[in-house]
């Protein structure tokens, strides 16, 4: 449970950062690399010189999953982009967040055997219909482009199965590696789109990239410990509600934000369903 615990914490310590660089930074890919770069060299720290190439059982399926996982990485942050710019700001967030908790629920449940009990689904549906009350706005308006919701919610789900499905294929010995191959692969896509854009590295960019880059790297590696002690269908709506709760705290104590209502009744059915979760 502890390895939960504290991948919570990374995750939203990853978000609190990210608030913190508003303002602050002029090219948000340069921080991203520099978040991706960060993880890396943490990788390399864990792995150790002398064992970067990967020895064992399973290294093929590890190498391509690790490089694919980092696709999924930058494309996440591109389609959340994206449909920020046709669909305002709230409806995407709730799709990532729901296709992040649905999509590896119905994984675990159909291609890895495990059967949540009855307390555990009626906290999973509780953590759905909080992640929406906590994200709703006022925003009115049609939606612009269900296509590139569906394709974020998909994207985000498979992004998130990718940890379980390499705790069930690959050699969990391999994991420092698997997040190496995956930061390298996000790191090479965002250097390519830097040059492209032709965007420059800033101090503050390497800062609060390194800010960034240290949880993520945690946050990412403690879930794997999680997902090997605990059921994905456990993990992943508890860390995603959890996270929710913590980056809202952080926004009221840190930022001087407001929360309506509603969305204090929503943390406290948040806080209901990760006690039915893990009951």
């Amino acid at each position: 449970m502890i390895y939960l615990i504290l991948a919570i914490i990374g995750s939203a310590l990853i978000s609190i950062v990210m608030r913190l660089s508003e303002g602050k930074i002029k090219g948000n890919i340069s921080m991203l690399a520099a978040n991706y770069l960060t993880c890396m060299i943490m990788a390399i720290c864990y792995i150790g010189f002398d064992n970067m190439i990967p020895t064992g059982e399973k290294v093929g399926i590890t190498t391509a999953m690790g490089l694919f996982n980092g696709v999924l990485y930058v494309l996440g942050l591109v389609l959340m982009q994206v449909n920020i710019r046709k669909n305002g700001v709230t409806l995407p967030n709730v799709f990532s967040k729901l296709g992040s908790l649905i999509v590896p629920l119905v994984a675990s449940v159909l291609f890895f055997g495990e059967v949540p009990g009855v307390l555990q689904v009626i906290g999973a549906v509780i953590a759905m219909l909080s992640i929406v009350a906590i994200n709703k706005s006022g925003e009115q308006g049609a939606i612009a482009s269900k296509g590139m919701l569906a394709i974020l919610f998909i994207a985000d789900g498979i992004g998130s199965v990718m940890s379980k499905l390499f705790g069930e294929v690959c050699n969990p010995l391999l994991s420092d590696h698997f997040l190496f191959l995956t930061f390298a692969s996000a790191f090479t896509i965002c250097l390519f789109m830097i040059i492209k854009g032709k965007e420059k590295f800033g101090i503050n960019e390497i800062i609060y990239g390194a800010g960034i880059g240290i949880p993520n790297f945690l946050s990412s590696r403690f879930l794997l410990q999680a997902l090997a002690e605990l059921p994905a269908v456990v993990v992943y709506p508890t860390r995603g509600v959890a996270t929710i709760v913590l980056i809202s705290l952080a926004g009221v104590l840190m930022f001087k934000e407001r929360l309506s209502r509603r969305q204090w009744y929503a943390m406290g059915a948040i806080l209901v369903s990760v006690a039915l979760l893990n009951i």
